[in-house]
């Protein structure tokens, strides 16, 4: 028998979920890709690190240094795939790799590994029907669980289809 008293139940930390820490979509959320492009379309950056610029340049044969001269700027400190017109839309860009399909899509960037799972479209709900705006996969497809989303949003793993 141990002299420590038992702790008492106002002093015990809660580690039940509570409605706080249970996110909005506890119940999972569907995507399935359709190869649409919309999120190839999306005004915006595609950010890549070296790792994935590497992967990149691999893919397509060509050194790292060669890679990044023809297919990435620098915003601030970090960079971006390129973007190039969309023949007949005025106005319109589209990342460098799409060109009916993705071009690159198995050595695809994290950021489109993970599409729509990103953190800013997890916020709400209403977050989440924006998305399904920008795409007719998102919000149909696949259901895919809390823990699935939860490593998507954290960069693991990757969506299927394209």
């Amino acid at each position: 028998m141990s002299d420590t008293p038992e702790p008492s139940p106002e002093s015990k930390l809660s580690i039940e979920p509570t409605a706080e820490t249970i996110p909005w979509y506890k119940e999972g959320l569907r995507f399935g890709c359709t190869g649409c492009g919309n999120c190839c379309t999306i005004e915006g950056h595609v950010w890549v690190d070296r790792r994935e610029a590497r992967r990149l340049a691999r893919h397509l044969g060509i050194d790292l240094d060669a890679f990044g001269k023809k297919y990435l700027r620098k915003v601030g400190w970090r960079y971006s795939l390129t973007e190039v017109p969309i023949p007949g839309v005025r106005g319109k860009r589209a990342c460098v790799f799409w060109n009916g399909v993705c071009t690159v899509y198995p050595a695809r960037p994290r950021q489109c590994r993970t599409f729509p799972f990103w953190k800013e479209n997890l916020e709400s709900p209403e977050t989440w029907l924006e998305a399904e705006g920008l795409s007719p996969g998102v919000g149909a497809g696949r259901l895919y669980s809390i823990g699935e989303i939860e490593d998507l949003a954290a960069g693991k793993g990757e969506t299927g289809g394209g």
